[in-house]
């Protein structure tokens, strides 16, 4: 990025070359509203953030403490906030990225109204976040150097020195970060997939999550009655993925290939084998069939298939669905991880049931037994209940080491029991609790987790604060459950968002009216502007 001084050196040249009909202009302010707004496209913020990631990831592969994170985010407002807490906490935005669920999109962001994650929202929806996003991160740029921008003005009025005030602008950090983002299973066939994963790359996406269910019967992964595609069909929608990367020039874009196999057990067709051993006899020998010994043994209108030179009849349900074989779920994981990578993905995505290092791990390592570098990216999901799945694994652990249990509730009957808050200051639950903190260090050096991800965190968040405010507020606590757990927090906390205003581009709006108009500007901000009380 060009430095401040140097930037407005340019500036002025070119306001020199156009005469007096630019006399207005002023090099100081348009070098000012260039460097707030360093990306004029979504094609611009996809290139530099797929750089990012490519970095992260090499940089990953030296040493798996350099993990990257990110919250999922259904409001280019939450996104914004996230990141300016991340900044402001961490001094940093490296490693942390934003998360665009597809489950978020289709329960608060369709027309519809509120939807299950059956990918019956508008497909439009989500390229139009992703750029809401965007424009809610930028703008965070904008605010951010507005206020370094008026530091800047007080020092030179005062004849402070302002090299330090000028170094901030010139190693600004920006708000703009890698967006993983959710495209479902394409949304149709692989021109579908296709077209719309140019949109979301246009957007400014440089990461496609596609995962390998069937787009018209798609489920969330933490539900039931999941069905698979077969590997031709998901690789087909990962090349129209990495084809509409190519056409956008974004090279280095990235492709996240999840299997539902783990929980999905069925499909909804049956591939043809052209060959010994190739992806379709593989996947064909998955399915549930019962051996037969000739036509006879069929009904009118059942079907038989070959299988390992036996003639069987495929378990078919009512619906037309085929089953796959109990047992074959981690096989089949491993086969869908390593074909994808093999053939065009860069990161996988494993749903699993429950939140286990040694699990995660188990599957990972076989696949990293034919591709080393396989990376992870992981759903933290609160579809899983972390309380009590921790506190069963410490639970079982000890069990298993003799430990004396008789102060604890048996779980045979029901692990809920677990769950009691009475337990919460107990050794177990103290000890449970330490393995969900060290969870993402455990599974990005144990398991190949390159990404820690919180698909929904915003729409707990949204809904237990609201609930909190609202509870106080409509009851005895009044306005001061407000002041108390809102206002109070956010000015000792020093969030940008108690100067509502401010954050909402008020200022920046007086400062480009400067810009604009000169000693006629009419601001919004002074004296009488209530926002000063703060």
């Amino acid at each position: 990025m060009k430095q401040y001084n140097a930037q407005i050196d340019s500036l002025a040249t070119l306001c020199q070359h156009n005469g007096q009909r630019w006399n207005s202009i002023s090099p100081v302010y348009a070098a000012r509203m260039q460097l707030q707004n360093r990306f004029n496209t979504g094609l611009d913020i996809a290139k530099y953030t797929a750089k990012i990631m490519r970095e992260d990831m090499a940089a990953y592969d030296a040493d798996s403490s350099q993990y990257t994170q990110s919250l999922g985010c259904w409001h280019g407002f939450t996104a914004q906030q996230m990141m300016m807490a991340i900044k402001r906490h961490q001094k940093t935005t490296k490693r942390s990225y934003v998360y665009l669920s597809g489950w978020m999109v289709a329960a608060l962001r369709s027309e519809f109204g509120p939807l299950p994650d059956q990918s019956m929202h508008e497909k439009t929806s989500v390229p139009a976040l992703i750029e809401e996003i965007y424009t809610f991160l930028k703008q965070a740029d904008a605010r951010e150097l507005d206020h370094l921008y008026k530091a800047l003005d007080a020092a030179q009025q005062s004849g402070a020195d302002t090299s330090a005030i000028e170094a901030q602008i010139d190693n600004f950090e920006t708000h703009v970060v890698p967006i993983i983002a959710d495209i479902d299973a394409g949304f149709g066939n692989e021109e579908a997939t296709y077209l719309l994963a140019k949109k979301m790359i246009e957007a400014g996406a440089c990461a496609i999550q596609i995962e390998n269910q069937v787009s018209d019967a798609k489920q969330c992964g933490h539900q039931a009655g999941k069905v698979t595609v077969p590997h031709e069909d998901f690789l087909a929608k990962i090349n129209a993925v990495r084809y509409a990367f190519l056409e956008l020039g974004v090279e280095d874009g990235i492709i996240v290939a999840r299997t539902d196999s783990l929980g999905a057990s069925l499909t909804q067709k049956i591939p043809v084998s052209k060959e010994p051993g190739d992806l379709a006899s593989q996947y064909i020998n998955f399915l549930d069939a019962q051996p037969i010994s000739g036509a006879d043994d069929l009904e009118d209108n059942e079907m038989a298939i070959k299988l390992n030179g036996q003639l069987c009849k495929p378990v078919r349900l009512d619906n037309g669905l085929y089953q796959f074989r109990a047992g074959t779920e981690k096989d089949r994981v491993v086969l869908d991880c390593v074909t994808s990578l093999q053939h065009g993905a860069d990161l996988l995505w494993i749903e699993t049931e429950k939140p286990n290092v040694q699990q995660i791990a188990e599957l990972v390592n076989r696949v990293r037994e034919q591709v080393p570098n396989a990376k992870l990216v992981y759903n933290n999901s609160p579809s899983f209940n972390w309380t009590l799945k921790f506190r069963e694994q410490v639970y079982a652990q000890w069990q298993a080491e003799g430990r004396d249990l008789s102060t604890y509730p048996d779980p045979t009957n029901d692990a809920k029991v677990l769950m009691d808050a009475s337990l919460d200051s107990s050794e177990l639950a103290v000890a449970a609790d330490e393995l969900v903190r060290n969870f993402q260090r455990d599974g990005a050096r144990e398991a190949g987790i390159f990404h820690h991800l919180i698909t929904l965190p915003t729409y707990h968040t949204a809904a237990l604060s609201t609930d909190i405010l609202a509870e106080g507020y409509f009851g005895d606590l009044g306005m001061l459950a407000y002041v108390r757990d809102v206002q109070r927090q956010e000015i000792r906390r020093e969030q940008a968002s108690v100067k509502h205003q401010d954050l909402a581009g008020s200022n920046i709006g007086d400062t480009h009216k400067e810009y604009f108009s000169g000693e006629n500007a009419l601001k919004a901000g002074g004296e009488a502007n209530t926002m000063n009380q703060f």
